[in-house]
Parts: C-alpha cells; sequence; structure tokens
C-alpha cells in the first residue's frame, strides 16, 4: 500500500513539473505571439489563448517560501496593525517593531523562476519598440511593388506563424488536460482499492480479535493432541521392541530345548541296546542337583501361557527326577560300579552337567520371557487407553475448529459495488440506507433473468393450453346437450313403445332385479353335465386300474413260479456238478468199465448241463420281460417254453436208450 501511495505522489509531483515547464512553454509562446500581432492588422488578430496558472495547493512545499514582495506585504500588514495598537494605546511602537523585522533576501536567494519571468518582459518589451521603429520607417516613405510583395508575403507568414502557435498552444493544453484526466482515473482507481484495503483490513482485524480469543484454547487441545500422539508412538516403539525381545527369548528357548532333546539323544545312542547299567545311568543323568531353581522354574512356566507344551515336558522330567531323588540315598553316583564301562559313566557325568547348564540357561530365558510378557501387557493396556483419549482429544478438536469457523462466517464481509450495480432505488434516487437491498452475484442475476424469459414463456404455453381446454370444454357441453336430447328422444320413443305393447310403463329394472338370472341357471346346468361326464370317466379309469391291477397279480405270480423253477435247476446243477467231481476223483472206474461207455455217458452229462444253463438263462430272460410289465410278456413267455421244450429233447436216440437220471422237462 505504501509503495503504491508513493508511486502515485511521484506520478503526480511529475505532471506538476511538466505543467511548471508547459506554462513556461505557453508564456514563451504568447510573447512570440504577441511580437507576430504587433505586424498584423486588429482585425486580422486572434484573441491570445489565457495562459494557465499554478494554484496554491498544487504547490505546498511553498507555503513556507518568501520573496521581497512577501516580506513587503507583510511589513505593511504589521505597521498598519502597530498604527491600529497606537491609536488605541496611544504609545508608539512601530519604530521598535521596524527594527526587528528581518532584513529583505537578496536576488540570490530569490528563485531562479522569478529572476526568468523578470527578464522576459524586459527583451519583449524592447524587441516590440525596435519594430514600431522599424513601421513607421517603412510608412514614411512610399513603398515599392517589391517591397508591397514583401509585406504580403510578411503578413501571409505570420498570419500562419499566428495559427501554428495557438495550434501549439492548444496541444499543449489539451495534452496537459489527457494526461490529467488519466492520472485522475488512475487515482480515484487506486482510492478505491486503498477504501477496500482497509475494509477488508478492518474484516481482517476482526478475524484476528476471534482468533486471538480462541488462540488459547486451541493451543491448549493441539498440544494435547500432540502429546498424545507423542506418547502412542513411543509406546508402539516400545512394544515393537519388546516383541522383538520376546521373539529373541523364544528362539533361544527353542534353541535350548533343542540342544537339551540332542544331549538326551546322544546319552541314548552312547547307551546302546540292551545295556544292563541303563537304568543307573539315566538316573545319575536325571539326578535332582538343584531342586530351588526347578521350581522356580515351574511357576515361572506355569505363568507363561505361550509355553504350555514346554511345561508339560519339563513337569514330566521334575517328576521323573523326583522318582530318582527318591532313589537317591540308594545309589551312589560318585563311584563307577562293577562291570560298567568307565568311560560310558564319565560321559554321562559330563552330560548331566551340560544339562544343568542348560536348563539353567533355559531358566533364566524363560525370566526375562515372562517379564517381557508381563511388560508387553500392561504397556498394551496402556496404549489402549491413549488410543481412547486420543480419539477423544482429536474429535474435540474437531468440534472446536467447526465453531471457529461457525463464527468466522458470521463476521460481515465488505463488497464493494459501482454506481452502475446498484438497482435498489426508491422514487428514482439512490436510497442512504441500503439495509433492505440485497446483493446478488452476476451468475444468479442472470439466471433470474433467465428464469424471467423461461417463466412467461411458460406462461404462454399455459395460456394456449388453456385456451385448447377451453375449446375443449366447449365442445364437450356441446356434445353433452346433444347427447341429453338424444337420450330424451330415446326415453320418449321407449315409452311409446311400451304403451303400445303393455298399455302402460313398465320398469324394466325392477323386473330384472326380481327375476332370477337365466344366465346362472345355464351355467348350473352346464356344471352339472359336467359332473356328470368327470363321474363316467372316473368310473372307467377306476375299472381299468382293477384290471390292471389283476394282471399285476397275475404276472407277479407267474414271476415267482418261474423264480422257485430257476431256483430247482439251480440245485439240481449243483448236484450234477458233484457227481461230475465225484466221477472224475473216482479214478478206478476208467479202467473197470469200457471206454466207449464212459466217453458216451460223459458227453451226453455235458449236453444235458449246457442245455440246463440254456434253460436258465431263458427263464432269466423271462424273469426281466415279467419285470417290465410290458403288453407282449405272455408271448414272449410262451414262446421261450416252446425253445425250451425243444431244446430239452434228447439230442440222439442213444442218448434216450442210455439209463439216466431222470430231469424235469418243461411242458407248454
Amino acid at each position: 500500500i505504501h509503495k503504491r501511495k508513493v508511486n502515485m505522489n511521484k506520478e503526480i509531483m511529475s505532471l506538476r513539473d511538466l505543467k511548471v515547464s508547459i506554462i513556461d512553454k505557453i508564456k514563451g509562446l504568447v510573447q512570440e505571439l504577441k511580437s507576430i500581432q504587433t505586424a498584423l492588422d486588429l482585425s486580422e488578430r486572434l484573441p491570445l489563448p489565457p495562459i494557465p496558472q499554478l494554484y496554491p495547493d498544487e504547490v505546498p512545499e511553498k507555503k513556507f517560501e518568501y520573496d521581497i514582495d512577501i516580506l513587503l506585504k507583510f511589513k505593511e500588514e504589521q505597521e498598519a496593525k502597530a498604527k491600529l495598537q497606537e491609536q488605541l494605546e496611544g504609545s508608539p511602537s512601530s519604530h521598535a517593531f521596524s527594527h526587528d523585522f528581518p532584513p529583505a533576501p537578496s536576488t540570490k536567494e530569490i528563485g531562479p523562476m522569478a529572476q526568468a519571468a523578470g527578464a522576459s518582459p524586459m527583451k519583449t518589451a524592447s524587441s516590440v519598440v525596435t519594430e514600431q521603429q522599424k513601421i513607421f520607417e517603412i510608412e514614411k516613405a512610399e513603398p515599392t511593388e517589391m517591397e508591397l510583395e514583401i509585406l504580403k508575403r510578411e503578413k501571409i507568414k505570420n498570419l500562419y506563424l499566428q495559427e501554428t502557435l495557438i495550434k501549439k498552444i492548444n496541444a499543449l493544453v489539451i495534452n496537459f488536460d489527457a494526461e490529467l484526466r488519466f492520472l485522475r482515473h488512475k487515482k480515484l482507481k487506486l482510492d478505491v482499492q486503498m477504501k477496500v484495503a482497509d475494509l477488508r483490513y478492518i474484516t481482517c482485524y476482526e478475524e484476528l480479535l476471534i482468533l486471538k480469543d480462541l488462540e488459547k484454547h486451541e493451543n491448549l487441545l493441539q498440544g494435547h493432541v500432540n502429546t498424545l500422539i507423542s506418547e502412542q508412538d513411543a509406546m508402539k516403539s516400545k512394544l515393537n521392541s519388546y516383541l522383538a525381545q520376546l521373539e529373541d527369548r523364544k528362539c533361544e528357548i527353542v534353541k535350548l530345548q533343542e540342544c537339551e532333546k540332542a544331549l538326551y539323544a546322544n546319552f541314548q545312542a552312547s547307551l546302546g541296546e540292551k545295556n544292563e547299567f541303563a537304568h543307573f545311568l539315566t538316573k545319575v543323568l536325571r539326578k535332582k542337583i538343584k531342586c530351588v531353581e526347578k521350581k522356580e522354574v515351574r511357576r515361572e512356566a506355569d505363568e507363561d501361557d505361550e509355553n504350555e507344551e514346554e511345561n508339560d515336558e519339563e513337569s514330566s522330567l521334575g517328576i521323573d527326577e523326583e522318582k530318582s531323588g527318591s532313589e537317591d540315598e540308594v545309589f551312589d553316583d560318585s563311584v563307577c560300579p562293577k562291570n560298567c564301562n568307565e568311560a560310558l559313566f564319565l560321559n554321562t557325568i559330563q552330560l548331566r552337567q551340560k544339562r544343568l547348564d542348560i536348563e539353567k540357561a533355559l531358566t533364566e530365558e524363560k525370566k526375562v520371557a515372562a517379564t517381557l510378557r508381563k511388560k508387553y501387557n500392561a504397556l498394551a493396556k496402556k496404549e489402549k487407553v491413549v488410543a481412547i483419549s486420543l480419539d477423544t482429544a482429536k474429535r474435540e478438536l474437531e468440534t472446536f475448529q467447526w465453531e471457529k469457523q461457525q463464527r468466522l462466517n458470521e463476521l460481515y464481509v465488505v463488497v464493494p459495488l459501482k454506481l452502475h450495480q446498484v438497482e435498489y432505488l426508491v422514487n428514482g434516487d439512490m436510497p442512504s440506507d441500503f439495509s433492505q437491498a440485497l446483493v446478488f452475484t452476476n451468475q444468479s442475476l442472470e439466471y433470474l433473468q433467465k428464469r424471467i424469459v423461461d417463466l412467461h414463456n411458460e406462461k404462454i404455453m399455459q395460456r394456449e393450453i388453456y385456451k385448447q381446454a377451453q375449446e375443449q370444454y366447449k365442445q364437450l357441453v356441446q356434445d353433452k346437450k346433444e347427447m341429453e336430447i338424444q337420450i330424451r328422444w330415446l326415453e320418449e320413443k321407449c315409452n311409446d313403445l311400451m304403451m303400445k305393447k303393455f298399455g302402460r310403463l313398465v320398469d324394466f329394472e325392477a323386473v330384472q332385479a326380481h327375476s332370477e338370472n337365466i344366465r346362472m341357471e345355464e351355467l348350473e346346468v352346464q356344471i352339472m353335465e359336467k359332473e356328470y361326464e368327470h363321474s363316467q370317466e372316473l368310473k372307467v379309469l377306476e375299472e381299468r386300474i382293477l384290471d390292471l391291477q389283476q394282471k399285476l397279480m397275475k404276472l407277479t405270480k407267474e414271476n415267482t413260479s418261474k423264480l422257485q423253477q430257476l431256483n430247482q435247476f439251480y440245485l439240481e446243477k449243483q448236484q450234477l456238478e458233484t457227481k461230475l467231481a465225484s466221477l472224475k476223483n473216482n479214478l478206478g472206474v476208467e479202467f473197470q468199465d469200457p471206454r466207449t461207455t464212459d466217453i458216451k455217458e460223459k458227453s451226453r452229462l455235458e449236453s444235458q448241463l449246457k442245455h440246463m444253463a440254456h434253460a436258465t438263462a431263458l427263464l432269466r430272460e423271462e424273469i426281466n420281460l415279467l419285470r417290465r410289465k410290458d403288453g407282449c410278456s405272455r408271448e414272449l413267455a410262451l414262446l421261450s417254453r416252446k425253445d425250451r421244450c425243444r431244446f430239452l429233447q434228447p439230442l440222439s436216440p442213444q442218448d434216450s436208450e442210455t439209463p439216466t437220471e431222470t430231469f424235469p422237462v418243461l411242458t407248454p
């Protein structure tokens, strides 16, 4: 703002300097114009343009400057005041005042502008006098033609110079006025901007007051949130470190347990199979030396939830050690027994020492893991509490920010408007109170104007629709009248016909209401007919169902008989197979009987077996056909019986003559 004001002041001062220079130029041009007009007639002389002057407001720095004229004038004023005082008081005091007056400044102290202004009129006056003398001398002598021609040329030249000088003066004035208007417009624009800046400064100051009023509470809330966030981050980092330490401890515990298992495996491998001193050496290995440490291990293991399997193993080992401890009084582990390998005994002692070291390290690791677990659980609970308090603090901060924004939105904001933007007039004049006015943006105003046009078009459309509806209403009213006339004519015609037919008017609606419905009776008759037809069809279907059931019974009986026959054939087949097996096993018969009869008997039996197999296959096919319940089952059964009877006939008369066992043959 200060820079803009300084720049504007510089532009005003430069324009003031330009005005001073233009005034000097105009003064010089006016003097030239006067000298030119002396050579012209009075009728040919144009009026001199006015010389612009500097106003006291344009040179405020000269308010405290003085020259001889100002001092003399001031002296005269003071003398006049002194005379008035002498007349009133009767005591002379003008001499004293004159002695106290400061001396007049020298010509050096007077500005160069005043000297130039005093010198220029002297030069112009001398030039005018010389020119007048020349003119008088020329007028005394009679001019020749050449002189007249020269005078005409000079006259034309002077007229041209007069016009050009006046145009120059006017051009200088016009250009200066244009610069002045441009600077005035710029200054007005800057004044508007400065005023808007001042108004915005006021609103910003009000906002600053509100923010300062709410700053303490906001800082408290923000500080509380920041502290909670830092605490949460610190707790998360600690939790992560505890988790990492727990994982390391678990890995160490697993390694120690693997070492312990490897130790027991090494001990079992060193014992070998069926060692006489295995029980003694295991007691030596598992001998309980530090019971206090074992009890502490059990307590820590009971507190740790994640190492239940390890606790079970330790408890089992502890039980074994207790059992072995009860027997410590019986044997002495410091002396190797007889017939025992001394190297194996020493190895067992070393393994026991290693086991004790491993168990000691394991107890320490479990203690550390238990303490870490406790710290982790306590810190996790604290972290949950901090997270809940952080959420509440954030919600409080959000509500406070919302309230602060609401208070800032309640402030009044100044909107600068130009006169052409103000359309709120009262009796054609702009009112002084704009409290009842509304401020619209250009977009909303354009939308409202567009909406006015749209409503006007909609109004026109609604008028057209209303006109069409009126015409339609008129047409419907006319149609209604015509229909009423037609109804009356038809009623009169109906009454005439009733009078001619019945001799009186009859109310057909009442007659139809009291009379039975003929259509309903017809439908009831049709329903009864349909019910009778359906009952007949149901009877036929029931009879057919009975016939089919009887057929099914017959087929099932035949099927059962066939199954019984099949069972009988199967039993006979088994008997024949047993006989054949007995004949094959009886080897002495081959040497006793003749060979030909045996061969024939064998072939006959084989043919009978083939026929029986074929008959059983046919029976199975017949049973399957009966199960399908086809209509042609009986024909197939008869055919199969004929075929079976045909296949069961003897193949040759020789076979029929031979004495054989009787087989049941089916007859058709």
